[in-house]
């Protein structure tokens, strides 16, 4: 989460100049600040091990990968290049290994900040849903490389269904931009406006085709809603996955076994388990 905080100081205070981070490169020079472990002002310097990670943090992950060291308290800690610049905001790291942090790339932040500054982040969707195009898929599509988005379902009446997207296709370009797999496509859809008329390039069946999508607000509800339980049966919700359960019921003579999953949350970790809304 990001949050955005007014102050009126009584002295002018030294600002520190945001950067670039499309512009960083794997192997770049970055230094971490924080307060690890109650530490203070704690200085790790370190390279970017990998750019576009995806740690199951949510369906927008993209994460620069760092070995300068990042522990609990540098969360919210600016991550910097050499010229001094802020291209990150320290994250995560992953407990069990050494040199393995994770920082949100400042320009992630900066196209939410002229909405936070009006109180409400408001994202736009197109109302598909996508699987991870492996080799083996590729292949059985007619593809020659394993690029792109594969749209797995398009939910009625969305954007993408009354543009023309269709089930089976591979998204390879939104607005122009390349699309390599299904992890790039989530925030390229989000950020792009709600109202906006995007240009979608896609092959279907092997050829190539373009058509454009008017993307609408995502709605604010759960991804996935099923028709509410009976108020008889017991709900539980379990915290951390994000998901809300009821007892199954069986279908004909059949047995009830199990639970059903009622309510997915995007905040939840059992969302990035499946395949992404947009």
């Amino acid at each position: 989460d990001i949050a955005l905080i007014k102050i009126k100081p009584n002295e002018n205070l030294p600002v520190a100049e945001i950067g670039d981070s499309d512009k960083l490169r794997v192997g770049d020079w970055v230094m971490a600040i924080g307060n690890p472990f109650g530490l203070e002002q704690t200085v790790t310097a370190g390279i970017v091990s990998a750019k576009g990670r995806v740690i199951g943090a949510g369906p927008y992950d993209n994460f620069i990968q760092t070995d300068a060291s990042i522990n609990p308290g540098n969360s919210g800690g600016p991550l910097i290049n050499v010229r001094g610049e802020v291209i990150g905001i320290n994250t995560a790291m992953v407990p069990s290994g050494q040199g393995i942090g994770f920082a949100i790339p400042v320009n992630m932040a900066k196209k939410l900040i002229p909405q936070l500054a009006k109180g409400k982040v408001e994202r736009s969707y197109m109302g598909v849903l996508l699987q991870r195009l492996t080799p083996d898929l590729a292949r059985s599509l007619g593809l020659k490389e394993a690029k792109g988005a594969l749209v797995a379902e398009v939910q009625p009446g969305s954007p993408a269904e009354k543009a023309g997207v269709e089930v089976g296709d591979v998204i390879v370009t939104f607005g122009g931009k390349r699309v390599d797999s299904s992890s790039d496509l989530p925030w390229m859809v989000a950020t792009a406006g709600v109202g906006s008329k995007v240009s979608l390039e896609y092959l279907r069946k092997g050829e190539k085709k373009t058509l454009d999508v008017t993307l609408e607000a995502l709605p604010q509800e759960g991804i996935a809603q099923a028709p509410k339980p009976d108020k008889e049966a017991a709900t539980s919700k379990i915290d951390g996955f994000g998901i809300s359960v009821t007892d199954a019921t069986g279908e004909g003579n059949r047995p009830a076994r199990g639970v059903e999953v009622i309510n997915v949350t995007r905040s939840g970790a059992a969302y990035p388990i499946g395949c992404p809304h947009l």
